[in-house]
């Protein structure tokens, strides 16, 4: 009889020395996942970057890979990450941020399910430094999210999703097709769901997937990030991508399954 084949699970995470001192906690919500029998996951973490401050942050722990780069943004970080591991579906983790529980089992099954979604979300609860939570107001409801939604629900909101791309789970050939994350200074997630969206049905799971924190150092906090010439741009940019790949038709899954 054959050994059987583990199948796995990418966890990317991109970090920098500001955001290093959170990855024991990432780690801690990651290790209290429970995945179906046959299943790992495997942790690749990505330094924006080349510094000697986010090493002794990282576990030891053989499902744990670490490497650094040259700087180019989360985005980049994310996107390099992908060589560093083979699995059939990506998890984002960003470094400051926690994974509920359950919810790696739960993303699993929704895209085993179902072979014509190729992405799902989570609900969101910002966590702030006292320790307190506060969800988002609008959720969609449990269920598919279907193509042009997102975009459609974005432009009428002041270029806000009603999804959180931090909680993104997606098949790994799919967001490989769209080439990873876009080549922005910010925004760059958001700009990934959009595509994924015009190409694809996603899953919105209303459990609480992920908890977002809140602190002084994190980057959508700065000012360049809410810079007028700079959001404008680069919400322009990922709107032009989602429809050019709605207008091309172009679609997931490559059979016209839906």
């Amino acid at each position: 009889m054959s050994a059987s084949v583990t199948r796995h699970v990418v966890v990317v995470t991109a970090v920098h020395p500001p955001s290093a001192r959170f990855l024991p906690d990432a780690y801690k919500s990651l290790c209290e996942q429970r995945l179906p029998q046959g299943w790992e996951w495997h942790w690749v973490i990505q330094e924006d970057g080349g510094s000697e401050d986010v090493l002794p942050y990282v576990p030891e722990d053989e499902r744990v890979t670490f490497r650094q780069g040259r700087r180019g943004g989360p985005g980049v970080a994310r996107t390099i990450a992908l060589a560093r591991a083979k699995g059939e579906y990506v998890k984002v983790l960003d470094a400051d941020d926690q994974l509920a529980p359950g919810v790696l089992a739960r993303d699993l099954a929704a895209l085993e399910a179902d072979p014509a979604i190729g992405w799902v979300t989570s609900r969101v609860l910002d966590l702030w430094p006292d320790g307190s939570t506060a969800g988002f107001p609008g959720d969609p409801p449990d269920g598919p999210i279907e193509r042009g939604e997102v975009l459609g629900f974005w432009k009428a909101n002041d270029f806000r999703a009603q999804v959180h791309p931090a909680s993104l789970f997606v098949r790994r050939d799919l967001l490989v097709a769209l080439g990873g994350w876009m080549a922005l200074p910010a925004s760059e997630d958001t700009g990934l769901l959009l595509a994924l969206n015009a190409v694809s049905r996603g899953w919105f799971s209303a459990e609480v997937g992920l908890l977002y924190r809140k602190w002084e150092g994190q980057a959508t906090g700065q000012a360049p990030h809410v810079d007028p010439d700079e959001r404008a741009a680069r919400m322009a940019v990922a709107e032009a991508r989602a429809l050019a790949l709605a207008e091309f038709g172009w679609g997931y899954p490559a059979n016209g399954v839906s």
